[in-house]
């Protein structure tokens, strides 16, 4: 009997499997010496079923190899030989080694202390698999238009690009794009084999404007133009806290990661993935509770905008700064000094910090 792969298989393997980065942890404690320095000197990622174990020792990796055996042993489970390997990465004949689609691998230089570099970079097992969707696609729309084959292309390319999207993966972008770019001019040869290449490339290149001036060689039909693989942009990964799950209540931190979050409006994410979380009058970081308002950093009485341009996010009693001093601005800007009745200058109330409070002439408090 062969199991079937489906949406919940990973999320029965971080059950099933729950725990093993628990009682590594709790292994590399009983080492000599420091704990915290043990712990940042072992590292275990797991993915599903696919797990990884890193440390400059090889009898530590072996050893860890052991408790992990005993560990599937009582719920039926067991490493399987043929993918379970113990790699240098940065000596050896083959160094590195190939993780969810990534290689990872140490390079030599002599311009760095250490002596090496890490890189992670599309593996060559998946950048063939990635041609030969293409090329299947391409293969099986023979005599489709021009437009349903960029249809047909685009999710693929796209998806594989975002995914490799935060490794060192440009020259692997720019091979597949050449790759492409010849099965394509064989696409187009063979539907018309008795047209001149200059002909070919008039029907299906065209050149259109781009941020860097005019490109050409552009793939496309109509409305539709084809993606290419370099144009995706290279955005190193940062690592989630370990503690971290996106349904913990920490808006603060998810939205000023993923730019969304579960109890946060859109434009409030937006906002503090925009500024990376600080606030942008005092530039202290935003942290959960901390209370905060949109602000038009050009007020609308001034002829400001509702655009995320004109947008940013301020801490409460920063927001009452800016606009004090907005309408300070203001008043010194009319030639006769009469104050201007659409702008209020607030000042913080000592006995709430929440919310400015305007102090009228009277005992009476009116809330802003």
């Amino acid at each position: 009997m062969r199991s079937v792969p489906t949406l919940l298989s990973p999320l029965l393997s971080n059950i099933a499997l729950h725990g093993m980065e628990t009682i590594l942890n709790e292994w590399v404690k009983t080492w000599k010496g420091c704990k915290r320095d043990n712990l940042d000197s072992f590292s275990f990622i797991r993915y599903a079923d696919d797990f990884v174990c890193i440390h400059k020792s090889k009898e530590v990796i072996e050893k860890a190899r052991e408790i992990l055996e005993t560990f599937l042993e009582p719920i039926g489970l067991q490493l399987k030989s043929e993918k379970t390997q113990i790699v240098h990465t940065l000596q050896g004949d083959k160094p590195g080694f190939d993780f969810l689609g990534f290689n990872i691998r140490q390079y030599k230089v002599n311009n760095q202390k250490r002596g090496y570099k890490t890189l992670i970079k599309p593996s060559k097992k998946s950048i063939k698999k990635h041609y030969e969707a293409i090329a299947n696609v391409v293969r099986n729309h023979k005599t489709a238009k021009q437009e349903n084959l960029i249809i047909a292309l685009n999710p693929i390319i796209r998806g594989w690009c975002n995914y490799h999207s935060t490794g060192v993966s440009k020259v692997a972008f720019a091979r597949l794009d050449h790759l492409t770019y010849c099965l394509l001019k064989r696409w187009s040869k063979r539907r018309h084999p008795n047209k001149s290449k200059t002909w070919l490339n008039d029907k299906y290149y065209h050149s259109e404007a781009s941020p860097l001036g005019s490109r050409n060689w552009v793939f496309k039909e109509g409305k539709e133009t084809l993606i290419t693989h370099a144009d995706t942009p290279i955005v190193r990964h940062i690592k989630v806290k370990g503690s971290k799950s996106f349904f913990d209540g920490d808006n603060v931190y998810w939205a000023t990661r993923l730019g969304r979050s579960i109890d946060l409006r859109k434009n409030e994410a937006t906002l503090l993935k925009k500024q990376k979380g600080k606030c942008n009058h005092c530039g202290a970081l935003f942290k959960e509770g901390d209370l905060w308002e949109i602000d038009h950093i050009k007020p609308l009485s001034n002829g400001g905008s509702n655009s995320y341009t004109n947008l940013q996010l301020l801490h409460a009693h920063c927001h009452d700064q800016k606009t004090k001093q907005d309408g300070l601005n203001c008043h010194k800007s009319h030639k006769q000094g009469t104050p201007d009745k659409s702008q209020v200058g607030e000042e913080p109330y000592e006995a709430k910090v929440s919310r400015p409070v305007l102090k009228t002439s009277g005992s009476r408090e009116i809330t802003a």
